[in-house]
């Protein structure tokens, strides 16, 4: 069974299941005019000149609005339809005390003149009571991007809640189809967001950013006898274009389900193990998770001060790529308004370095990597292998598809969780498998890599194919 995505749906496949059934109407609510960010500049620019006037050495604000519809339709019935409309600001503002600057931060969902004015004197009279630290302050100006390029991150639909509805329909009808053992779904559902978010501190720099989210999922059960495996599918993309068509995503999750009968478990025994892309992308988090400032400079980490020394094998390259048109953690700057950059974050399997905010990196000595609020599309080196090829490559072992629980400890580096998947011999899927545990060390796992896979998902900011562990502890029988 590959796990690699299905070609992606035209928008013409997605127009086909737009409303044809005779519905009653829905009331809509007008969308948000998000085409204009000069309000939003306003209003930031009202809470700095505040923040300016009541002594503050630093501020820097955040304001956001967005919309978004959500449907979920379980067994041919709507079950929620949800409409959603947002707005918010946070501000942050530090005072001089010495060396170092006391924090005070506040929010507000009300983004009149009035409210924003409260919101940066409560955020003011807060910082009277926090401590100073040396650490803390806005990055320094010299990082805020001089242009903001344009990575065609907005893409607005006009979908009506009946073509929403229709569109869950079709998804869930096409897995309850595809086979009579699917018996139960846990519901189709439709999703999409469109926001804007705008950045301003005292440096000057005002930064905005338009941004549009779609999602089409869907779960179901299938049973056979007294066994029943559920599993699940979806697509996500920023431009509603580039969805798989719903029907598609369906049959997945029911093709999905219907594997997974007749799952055994396994008697504990030591066996590689191939992660499906999606839970290769696990595994990385884990890692990013070590080498974050926070993680560094608190000393909590299984990679506690191991820039520059090998953490992978020779062959894996990771990279950082934030101005991917349209990928889903494309960014021009991060969330303290850093240009975000290329960068090359493990070159020949050697940690080039840490993943760092302004605070984190003067914490270590360091500058900032332009990763506050983490990283922005991470992409792990591949060869010509797609996941068949590691299937064969790997010979007999176990192909990880879910994983429970959550035992990692990223100080330690122990890991041990439930999981579920296919048992493999001769390269070939012999059965799935469920109710074991895989558990191994981190640092050597990552060390341990033996393949990584040409099956990249990109539906996430992290984007990995299959990996390919040389061996870990299976606890069964």
């Amino acid at each position: 069974m590959s796990n690699a995505l299905p070609a992606r749906g035209s928008s013409r496949a997605l127009e086909s299941v737009l409303p044809t059934r005779q519905q009653s109407p829905m009331p809509t609510t007008p969308p948000i005019d998000l085409s204009s960010h000069s309000d939003l500049h306003d209003t930031i620019s009202q809470a700095l000149d505040t923040a300016r006037a009541a002594g503050a050495a630093q501020a820097e604000v955040d304001a956001s609005r967005q919309t978004g519809l959500g449907v979920t339709v379980r067994l041919g019935e709507v079950e929620t339809l949800e409409y959603q409309r947002d707005r918010g600001l946070s501000v942050t503002v530090y005072f001089q005390e010495g060396k170092g600057l006391r924090k005070g931060s506040a929010s507000t969902g009300d983004l009149a003149p009035q409210a924003v004015r409260e919101a940066v004197e409560k955020a003011c009279s807060i910082a009277r009571f926090t401590a100073a630290d040396d650490c803390a302050g806005l990055a320094d100006a010299a990082l805020m991007p001089t242009a903001v390029p344009d990575l065609q991150l907005s893409h607005p639909w006009a979908l009506t809640p009946e073509a929403a509805i229709e569109i869950a329909h079709t998804c869930e009808a096409a897995a309850l189809q595809f086979d009579a053992r699917v018996k139960n779904s846990e519901g189709a559902s439709v999703n999409t967001r469109d926001g804007v978010h705008v950045y301003g501190n005292s440096h000057g720099f005002i930064g905005s950013l338009a941004t549009t989210d779609y999602a089409v999922g869907c779960s179901v059960l299938a049973v056979a006898g007294e066994d029943m495996q559920r599993e699940a599918w979806y697509t996500t993309a920023r431009d509603w274009r580039e969805l798989e068509a719903a029907a598609a995503v369906g049959r997945r999750s029911a093709e999905r389900a219907v594997a997974r009968l007749g799952a055994r478990r396994l008697s504990t025994r030591r066996a590689p193990v191939l992660f499906t892309p999606e839970m290769a992308r696990g595994l990385l988090r884990h890692f990013l998770g070590a080498i974050s400032g926070s993680s560094q400079y608190r000393k909590s980490s299984f990679l506690l001060d191991a820039s520059g020394q090998a953490v992978f094998p020779s062959f894996v390259q990771l990279s950082e790529r934030p101005h991917i048109p349209k990928a889903m953690g494309s960014t021009p700057f991060d969330a303290e308004g850093v240009a975000t950059q290329d960068r090359e974050l493990v070159r020949d399997g050697v940690l080039q370095g840490y993943v760092l905010s302004a605070y984190s990196a003067r914490k270590l000595g360091l500058q900032t990597t332009g990763n506050a609020g983490g990283t922005h599309n991470l992409l792990l080196s591949h060869g010509g292998e797609d996941q068949a090829a590691l299937l064969r490559r790997m010979g007999t072992g176990l192909l990880v598809t879910e994983l429970m629980g959550q035992g990692v400890n990223t100080v330690t580096g122990d890991y041990s969780r439930g999981a579920s998947g296919y048992w493999v011999e001769n390269g070939t899927l012999q059965y799935p498998v469920h109710e074991i545990t895989i558990a191994g060390d981190l640092r050597e796992m990552l060390a341990g890599i033996v393949a990584t896979g040409s099956d990249v998902d990109a539906r996430g900011s992290v984007r990995a194919g299959s990996m390919l562990v040389g061996e870990m502890t299976i606890a069964g029988e």
